[in-house]
């Protein structure tokens, strides 16, 4: 099992932060990108029928995560900022990252 195979099955456990709420990490590719899915559910909505926005903001860290994954090493994350441009409500929100940036110790997606 290839290391991408092996980061997809260990996010994408049953019993993991993610799963648990109903994201998935679908794709790991080489170029150091990943593409991930929120399946909104009643318990995605925050009072005004809406995903909430700390749902979008952990699927955008888990995907980012795995992107930097591709690197080799173990990353945690510095800072975090996301814009929200329109409200989702149903369905699946899905979420792509890439390296753009990678440093010694530091990478940016």
């Amino acid at each position: 099992m290839d290391s991408y195979s092996k980061l997809l099955e260990l996010v994408n456990t049953s019993g993991c932060f993610a799963p648990a709420n109903h994201m998935y990490v679908t794709e790991l590719r080489p170029d150091h990108s990943a593409v991930g899915v929120l399946e909104v559910q009643p318990s995605s909505l925050n009072p005004m029928g809406i995903v909430h926005g700390g749902a979008l903001v952990t699927l955008a860290d888990t995907v980012a995560g795995c992107a930097a994954h591709g690197l080799g090493g173990q990353y945690v994350t510095l800072s975090s900022n996301l814009n929200f441009l329109a409200p989702a409500q149903k369905g699946e929100v899905r979420c792509a990252a890439e390296v753009r940036k990678a440093g010694r110790t530091i990478v940016v997606c």
